[in-house]
């Protein structure tokens, strides 16, 4: 409890919460529809990868950079974050920073594209976002080749890759 006292800590927290919202704000802004015709998937990809590793870039050494859910939650369970961390961290990005800029700004639809199943779609998601967890792993990974400062530039093509691989 002592942690939730430092100052360290708190700015932590609003380092993640305003990574989460830049995330949402600079991918979904980049990757928006503005002239006629269907969005690009490559313009996508390539807004979300290069938001994540700015942010990486930028947010790393004050919290860590995870902006991601999926990468607070893999660092929780691998002890690499204390709980508390983890959930002032979670619960700080859940509610209105990301996930309701997605929901209305997003030029892709959230739903499968017709002839992939909940389960199919489900395995894919898992698989990308294991893909994606692993990257993240071995690019901060000290023992990998000595050089975190560079981290930020596979996480971002990582997720690049993985937004190129399941949009559609």
């Amino acid at each position: 409890m002592r942690e939730l006292r430092s100052s360290s800590f708190w700015r932590a927290v609003l380092a993640e919460f305003l990574g989460s919202f830049l995330y949402a704000l600079l991918g979904l802004g980049a990757s928006l529809r503005w002239a006629p015709g269907p969005p690009s998937v490559v313009g996508s990809a390539l807004a979300f990868g290069l938001a994540q590793a700015t942010l990486v870039q930028a947010l790393g050494h004050v919290s860590g950079g995870h902006v991601n859910p999926a990468i607070t939650l893999a660092f929780l369970l691998a002890s690499q974050l204390s709980l508390p961390q983890g959930g002032v961290w979670g619960a700080g990005r859940g509610r209105g920073t990301g996930d309701h800029l997605c929901r209305i700004l997003s030029p892709f639809p959230t739903q499968l594209h017709p002839g992939v199943g909940p389960g199919q779609g489900t395995v894919v998601e898992l698989l990308l976002t294991a893909q994606f967890v692993l990257c993240v792993f071995a690019s901060f990974d000290d023992r990998h080749d000595g050089r975190p400062a560079m981290a930020a530039v596979p996480v971002g093509f990582s997720l690049a890759l993985g937004h190129l691989f399941g949009v559609r």
